[in-house]
């Protein structure tokens, strides 16, 4: 049974995919309550920072940092360098990740500065981004920069 959080976020990834966008999707979850949801809107908003993780961020909204000490952030895809400096800033505890097969951002320095990094290895988050990768490896070389 898939976690229903995880559902979320994949349900945030789908819609992406949806708009023409690179299926990633991510929730931001507060004592049980999605409070920010989110998906990769590069493609759609011409834009070089709305990564999954920071359109989650920016949907929550204004948080006092006590909020952010008992989220938990769910993404489908490991979160890459600027997503998970955005952890690290609001010191969110736990991180949830669908699949880091594709893309495996710094989950070990997450780990270092005490962040719960559980990947779960969710076999909707691996096909949605091996069927992407395979059919736009141009616009995915571009959202992970090379």
């Amino acid at each position: 049974m898939v976690d229903p959080f995880l559902a979320a976020a994949i349900e945030e990834a789908r819609a992406g995919l949806a708009e023409g966008g690179i299926p990633i999707g991510s929730v931001l979850v507060i004592d049980g309550d999605i409070v920010g949801r989110g998906h990769n809107r590069r493609v759609q908003e011409g834009s070089v920072i709305k990564h999954a993780e920071m359109d989650c961020l920016e949907n929550a909204g204004r948080r006092p940092a006590a909020d952010y000490r008992r989220a938990v952030l769910y993404s489908t895809l490991s979160p890459c360098d600027m997503c998970s400096g955005a952890v690290l800033l609001y010191g969110i505890p736990r991180v949830v990740v669908g699949e880091n097969r594709s893309f495996q951002g710094p989950e070990d320095h997450l780990r270092r500065r005490g962040v719960t990094v559980e990947i779960v290895d969710d076999a909707d988050c691996v096909g949605l981004m091996a069927d992407f990768t395979s059919a736009r490896p141009d616009l995915w070389n571009e959202d992970i920069g090379e």
